[in-house]
């Protein structure tokens, strides 16, 4: 009896256990001037900032039940994603879909910014983790969550690009700097 018993709590542990084993990661990073708390501030210091760096995201609205932070995104195709805020760090947060167009289930992300080895640079990370959602191939939800996770990153590059060259103006590039010379 104490061996059939060990044997169906060890068979519930891999059933248990082998649910994440389908789960899918996809995870971006780039590089981007800037020390990790002015880049953050161009990329998450508040949940909605996404939608000034992320080219698909046209609107967010931030809202909150009891303790619990949501946001919906308007996409600019006019699709609707529901997300809540898991945690947050001083650098970083992590955030679930709750409702969402995209072909996924169970999909849990985390945004965050680290030092880079280069000085005053930093290092920007997204990683998101799924599942395919119903009807959806592994390759098609990985292709979808890889172009959004790599055109956020771009877009934080790009915001924070611009931050430093407004702090920095003695380090931006000259408008009329060129290498041609027609004079």
């Amino acid at each position: 009896m104490r061996m059939m018993r060990l044997a169906l709590a060890a068979g519930v542990a891999v059933v248990i256990g082998s649910g994440s084993a389908y789960a899918i990661t996809v995870k971006k990073r780039i590089e981007a001037p800037g020390l990790p708390a002015d880049v953050w501030v161009v990329a998450g210091e508040n949940f909605c900032t996404i939608k000034t760096w992320h080219p698909a995201v046209a609107a967010c609205e931030e809202t909150k039940e009891g303790d619990v932070i949501f946001r919906t995104l308007t996409l600019k195709d006019g699709g609707k994603i529901k997300e809540k805020l898991t945690g947050t760090e001083d650098l970083g947060y992590t955030y679930e879909i709750i409702e969402s167009p995209l072909p996924v289930k169970n999909y849990s992300s985390k945004l965050w910014v680290e030092e880079d080895d280069e000085p005053d640079r930093s290092v920007i990370y997204w990683q998101s983790e799924f599942e395919p959602g119903d009807g959806a191939s592994e390759d098609d939800a990985k292709k979808v969550i890889t172009g959004i996770l790599g055109d956020g990153v771009k877009g934080i590059k790009k915001n924070a690009l611009a931050a430093y060259d407004a702090k920095h103006p003695e380090d931006a590039p000259d408008a009329d700097d060129d290498d041609n010379d027609d004079d």
